[in-house]
Formats: C-alpha cells, sequence, structure tokens
C-alpha cells in the first residue's frame, strides 16, 4: 500500500457509512437480506426510500458485485434530489461515504478522494469538529435503518441510533417510524410470558399519529395489541390497514399472523399466498405458509387422540408433507433461521421420519448463537424428542436441564421443569434410592419454591450418597 492510498484509507475510517458500522451480517444471510431489501423498494409504500438503496449498494459489493453497486448509490442521489430538493446537504454525507469506499474497493483512488472531498467540504460548512465525520440525527436514522434490516443482532443498536436521532427532533414522522419498529422487533426477540403492557405499543400508536396513511405500521400495532388480549382493537388496526392500498404485501403477512393466532388459519394462508404472488422467494412467508400447515395437522392428530388412522393419517401425511416443503425452502432462503430449524423437525416426527428430524435438530445445536430464546426452546423439544421418539430418558434429562439453566423466564422453562418431573418421578417408582434423580427432584422443588420439599430430597440423595461413599 502506497503513502496516497494509506491517507485515503484513514480517511475512509472517519467516514459513517454502510462499510464503518459494523453490521452484523452473516455471508449465509447474503441472499435472504438481498431479496428483502429488494421486495422491500418494491412493496413497501414509504418516504423514506434513500437509505434502503444505499443499503441495496453495500449489499451488493459483499456479493462482490460492484459495478450493480454504484447503480444502486445513483438511485439513492436521484431520490434524494427528488425528494429532498434544497434539504441539508448533510443528508448526502452516507450516500457520498458509500461511493468513497465503493470507489477505494475498486481500486479508483482519484474518484474515492473527489467523494472524500465533498464529505469534508460539508463537514466544514457544518463546523464539524472533524474533517470526515459529522453529528446529525438523520444519520443516526439512517444507522438506525440500516441495523434493523440486517437482523436481531443489531436492534439494540438500532434502537439506540433512533432514540438518538429523536432527542434532537422528538416529533420526526421518520424517527418515530424507525423507533416503533425497532421496539416492536425487540419486543417479539425478548418475549417473556405474563407481561401485560408492551413498550411497543405506545411508539407504534405515536408513530401512527405521525403518519396516519402508513398500513405497515397500523398491521404491526394489531398484531401486538392481539398478543395483549385486546383482539377486538387489533382488529380495527387491521382492517384499516387492509382498506388502505398502501403496503399491501408488507399488511398481508401480518394480517395472516392476526388471522393464525385467531385460529382462522384458511384465512390466514389466504392472505399468505397472495403475498406470496409479489414476494415467491420471501422465507418469512414460506415459514409463515409452513406454520399454517402444522396448525391444521396438529388439529387433526388431537381430534383423533394422536392415534389417526385411515383418512386421517393420509391427511395429516398430506398436509405435514406441504409444511415441510415450505419450512424447507424458507431454510434454502435463510439457513440462518433458528425457529424452522424446530418446526421443520415437528412435522418430521409427525410423518414418522426420525432421522430428519434429527438432522433438523443437529444443525440448530451446532449453529452459531441462534438466540437463548430459540436455543431454550430448542432444547425442550429435544428433550421431548429423546424421550418420546428416542426412549432416552438420560438424554431428555440433559436437555430439559439446558432449557431450565437458561434462566429467562419462558413457556418452554415451564414446560421443561414439568416434563423432567415427570421423567424422574418415573425414575423414583422404579427406584426409590436413584440418587441422581433424587437431587434433581430437590432441584425441582427449589426451583418452585418449595424449600422444604427440596431440602426433604436433597438430604435422601445425601444420605444415600454418604451410605454408599468407600
Amino acid at each position: 500500500m502506497n503513502a496516497d492510498e494509506d491517507q485515503v484509507k484513514a480517511r475512509l475510517a472517519q467516514l459513517r457509512c454502510h462499510f464503518t458500522w459494523k453490521l452484523l451480517i452473516e455471508d449465509t444471510e447474503l441472499s435472504d437480506l438481498e431479496n428483502r431489501v429488494l421486495d422491500q423498494i418494491e412493496y413497501l409504500d414509504t418516504k423514506f426510500n434513500v437509505g434502503i438503496h444505499n443499503l441495496l449498494a453495500y449489499v451488493k459489493h459483499l456479493n462482490g458485485h460492484n459495478k450493480e453497486a454504484l447503480e444502486s448509490l445513483k438511485e439513492a442521489e436521484d431520490l434524494m434530489q427528488a425528494e429532498h430538493a434544497g434539504q441539508s446537504d448533510a443528508m448526502q454525507l452516507v450516500t457520498w461515504g458509500n461511493y468513497a469506499w465503493l470507489y477505494y474497493h475498486m481500486g479508483r483512488l482519484a474518484d474515492a478522494q473527489i467523494y472524500l472531498d465533498k464529505v469534508e467540504k460539508t463537514c466544514k460548512k457544518f463546523a464539524s469538529p472533524s474533517c470526515y465525520t459529522m453529528e446529525c440525527p438523520e444519520m443516526d436514522c439512517e444507522e438506525g435503518w440500516a441495523l434493523l434490516k440486517c437482523g436481531g443482532k443489531n436492534y439494540e443498536r438500532a434502537k439506540a441510533c433512533f432514540e438518538k436521532a429523536l432527542e434532537v427532533d422528538p416529533e420526526n414522522p421518520e424517527f418515530n417510524t424507525g423507533y416503533a419498529i425497532t421496539v416492536y422487533r425487540l419486543d417479539g426477540l425478548n418475549k417473556t410470558p405474563h407481561v401485560d403492557e408492551a413498550f411497543c405499543v405506545q411508539p407504534l400508536k405515536r408513530a401512527i399519529r405521525l403518519n396516519p396513511e402508513d398500513a405497515y405500521i397500523k398491521a404491526l400495532l394489531a398484531v401486538k395489541l392481539q398478543e395483549l388480549g385486546q383482539e377486538a382493537e387489533g382488529e380495527k388496526y387491521i382492517e384499516e390497514a387492509l382498506a388502505n392500498a398502501s403496503s399491501q404485501t408488507y399488511v398481508f403477512r401480518y394480517a395472516a399472523m392476526f388471522y393464525r393466532r385467531k385460529d382462522s388459519i384458511d384465512k390466514a394462508l389466504e392472505f399468505l399466498k397472495k403475498a406470496l404472488q409479489a414476494t415467491p422467494s420471501s422465507a418469512l412467508l414460506h415459514h409463515q405458509i409452513g406454520l399454517c400447515y402444522s396448525i391444521q395437522v396438529n388439529k387433526i392428530s388431537k381430534a383423533a387422540s394422536g392415534q389417526p388412522r385411515g383418512r386421517d393419517r393420509e391427511n395429516i401425511d398430506r398436509i405435514a408433507r406441504l409444511a415441510i416443503s415450505h419450512f424447507e425452502f424458507a431454510l434454502k432462503q435463510k439457513p440462518t433461521f433458528g425457529i424452522v430449524y424446530i418446526h421443520l423437525a415437528d412435522m418430521y416426527k409427525e410423518v414418522g421420519n426420525s432421522r430428519k428430524a434429527e438432522e433438523a435438530y443437529q444443525k440448530l445445536l451446532c449453529m452459531k448463537s441462534p438466540g437463548e430464546k430459540i436455543m431454550q426452546k430448542l432444547y425442550f423439544c429435544y428433550g421431548q424428542f429423546q424421550g418420546f421418539q428416542k426412549k432416552s430418558e438420560a438424554d431428555a434429562i440433559i436437555y430439559y436441564l439446558k432449557a431450565i439453566k437458561m434462566e429467562k423466564p419462558s413457556s418452554e422453562r415451564d414446560k421443561s421443569i414439568s416434563s423432567l418431573e415427570k421423567v424422574v418421578l418415573k425414575k423414583l417408582q422404579r427406584n426409590a434410592e436413584d440418587r441422581e434423580s433424587l437431587s434433581i427432584l430437590g432441584y425441582i422443588y427449589k426451583l418452585k419454591g418449595e424449600m422444604n420439599k427440596a431440602l426433604e430430597y436433597y438430604e435422601r440423595a445425601l444420605r444415600l450418597a454418604v451410605g454408599h461413599a468407600p
């Protein structure tokens, strides 16, 4: 690297743009991310479109398509001229930063320098203490949108970006929209049972007040209200969102989620299939369709008391295979879509294919950081699989304990505690002096807050241990 290149690199590192924001994106997520960005450009009606073209340029660069990336930056620039003509140059800094980085990666240092000069001139104009970095809420907002689009590992940072922008301009419709969507997503990731109020409801209502035509935010609010037991109010928002012609493909997704949870599975499938016509490669849609089919499978199985025969058995096999094909398509699009492996394994169990179910569980067990909530669910489901399909009490115990030791309160943790209790009580019926089962039972009672019983079982286990000591 020569001295010129060194200098350019040092300046580039100071820019605020997609190349310096440390967006956490797995290589395996890139094609899904590109599809989602393209879908958003085409189907989400929003006034906030400059940033998504910038993100598309960065994703194209990561995929090795630098010329196409330049075209996306040109579109971002044209949109900026059309939609924000006469507004501050500060709004162009992210695009210019991306241009500079892209030209640097293409070995076109002179072109990179042209854009560095533009950034420097703007920073001077606004009396920024740094030549190549400027603090402004528009840039915080654009960083927030980029982080939000790149998945769950980036959401906390996205929230901080929108909060920073809102401190400067609390009534800005775009900042409020970004913040509301981010806290809605975070609420979904960190969901704990027994919560009456979700933190995201007020931000969503505020965003709707500032953007009354935004059907997408109304759909998010509808689903959240339903989750909080306010289904009638939620349905009003869903109907309003569906009556609005904007962002229909996205609204259909949430309408489907709403009606699936309302147990109107046919209606949910109808919306999902409409959305799928517009975005056929959406991993999210294929997952949702698979979920609807798996609910149908579970209903038939339940009605037959878990022993389906004849026509019921045929229907379960047929519908479960439909679910499997949609789950597998979703995973082909997005191999890091953790929850889908669990749902896929469930359907393989339904059609009696334990080997394929084991494969799905193993892929998720080997995955790098799929998130605590998903791991807890995985440990519970895999514990069930070991106990019921594989007939291995020892392995079932191992995985129930793993789920319980992740101390996040959840229905999976509660179910793991009661499943573990059933397994060890069964073992104790066969052998009342099983020390491991006694101490596990002590642990279960301790978790339940029944300290006297916990002590009783711990002491029995200890007496046996002392009795067996050499």
